[in-house]
């Protein structure tokens, strides 16, 4: 049974709009506190591309796209991207960085609730990475995304376990050890564990294809994808082709 989802401003977060709207003019610089999206990127844009089994002329839309760091990313690698967001001095950002590398993407001040109501079933592939966390209602982004996602589609999240470890590495580790993101940007008590996030799939009428962990190593300051789902962790799942 499909999840029905909210109207599009109940899901709706002004305080993490504010946040985000402060840090927009920062999105492509590398060593800010956007440094850790830029690292990770490489392996994220990978295993979306190996799940898919290709990006090069799919139709991907990427829900909470931001500055556009993975939407450009896979426009690069073939594939015809919306980006869609609430922050309207993030897509600014993303339209100007566009203008500058030559990489087309569409992007649009939407919510995923108000896209699946207008295009439902209209993608290849649907992306909505770090993002889960930062919305009162993860399970209404979830049942949008898959919405939006055409019958054999594939959607992609990727988000925080919640556990002690979780607010050990991503809280008080990245944020005020290493200091690898500003302070108050996680709320511990938003992270989803996977068994969560799968949950609200399987009622969006989801199937799971595959889950797996995103770790970072300090000393040698690198990320790496492996089974290890504790604190960061990526899930795939296929809308039925009937």
């Amino acid at each position: 049974m499909t999840e029905t989802a909210p109207p599009a401003d109940r899901n709706v977060d002004a305080g993490e709009l504010a946040k985000f709207a402060s840090l927009a003019h920062r999105w492509w610089d590398p060593e800010s506190e956007f440094k850790p999206l830029h690292d990770i990127n490489p392996l994220r844009v990978g295993w979306i591309e190996r799940i898919a089994g290709g990006l090069d002329g799919r139709r991907v839309l990427d829900v909470g796209c931001g500055g556009g760091i993975l939407a450009e990313a896979m426009a690069s690698r073939g594939a015809a991207v919306t980006g869609i967001d609430l922050g309207d001095r993030a897509l600014s950002v993303a339209k100007l960085h566009g203008l500058e590398s030559g990489v087309r993407v569409d992007y649009r001040l939407v919510s995923a609730e108000a896209l699946a109501r207008e295009a439902p079933a209209s993608f290849d592939v649907v992306t909505c990475l770090e993002m889960l966390e930062h919305v009162p209602d993860p399970g209404s982004t979830i049942a949008a995304c898959a919405a939006l996602a055409r019958p054999g589609g594939l959607v992609a999240f990727s988000t925080i376990n919640r556990n002690a470890k979780s607010w050990l590495y991503a809280v008080v580790g990245a944020e005020y050890v290493l200091r690898l993101l500003p302070r108050g940007t996680h709320d511990w008590s938003r992270f989803l564990a996977p068994s969560e996030t799968a949950r609200y799939a399987r009622r969006a009428g989801l199937d799971l294809v595959e889950t797996t962990g995103m770790t970072y190593n300090p000393l040698a300051r690198t990320y790496r994808l492996e089974a290890d789902t504790s604190v960061n962790y990526l899930a795939a799942f296929r809308r039925p082709a009937c």
